[in-house]
């Protein structure tokens, strides 16, 4: 049996996977710190522009975009090493507690049934995003393997690695892991790009009908969608000098 990804299939399903909401949509920490501080009227334009400028029905042709419209103030996902905690929170329902806004959307493949990709965009104070990708980045050299806890439920992430994707922005961070569950491994690609002070965000999966014990093909984030959303961003958002 093959599972059909539509884009609300990711909303559900990656969550499970990732042990967290891939596609949720939060304003700020959800570890019970505090984000940057921002007015109620700056934070709604934020979340507007990420809004205008996150992936619609009809922006990449052959994918079912859908957005979440969970509740917020999900726990943070803990990581049983400390140096692998950017990872653990990148597949949370933001990139980590310093995100201000986070919009998400959960795609699914119609040529391709089972492809699915949870994309996110996050607004930050400027250093706090370039923190991100180094943080991440000093992550992925030192966690070749992880648990990751979240409500009482466990999940192994191994096989993480540093993965070369050429994607515009700034600068960007990529690299592949696999889930295990139930002697089943699914391959995972992430890709972390920073233009500006914004983060986006790709988390793809395969949800079709594994194999136990055999590992899934290799998944990669899909070309046209992270070039749209990358456009999309670079048109819709301002990247306005960053005030205290």
């Amino acid at each position: 049996m093959r599972v059909k990804a539509t884009g609300r299939a990711v909303l559900v399903t990656a969550s499970a996977l990732f042990l967290t909401t891939a596609c949720g949509s939060s304003g700020g920490g959800s570890d019970g710190k505090a984000s940057a501080p921002a007015s109620k009227g700056s934070s709604a334009a934020a979340r507007t522009a990420l809004q205008r400028a996150a992936l619609e029905q009809g922006d990449v042709p052959g994918y079912q975009v859908s957005a979440d419209t969970t509740a917020q103030g999900r726990a943070r996902p803990q990581a049983d090493r400390k140096p692998c905690q950017p990872l653990a929170d990148v597949m949370g329902d933001q990139p980590n507690p310093q995100a201000r806004e986070t919009v998400n959307r959960g795609l699914g493949s119609q040529r391709r049934l089972g492809l699915a990709v949870a994309a996110s965009l996050s607004t930050y104070a400027r250093p706090e995003a370039e923190k991100l990708i180094k943080d991440l980045r000093a992550a992925v050299a030192a966690c070749t393997g992880f648990k990751v806890e979240l409500g009482g439920t466990s999940s192994t992430y191994g096989r993480v690695k540093a993965r070369p994707y050429r994607i515009g922005g700034d600068e960007s961070v990529s690299w592949s892991a696999s889930s295990t569950q139930v002697n089943v491994e699914t391959p995972v690609h992430i890709v972390v790009v920073r233009q500006g002070a914004t983060i986006v965000r790709f988390m793809t999966i395969n949800l079709g009908a594994p194999v136990p014990g055999r590992a899934q093909e290799l998944v990669e984030v899909p070309r046209d969608v992270a070039d749209k959303q990358l456009e999309k961003v670079r048109r819709v958002l301002s990247d306005p000098p960053d005030r205290p």
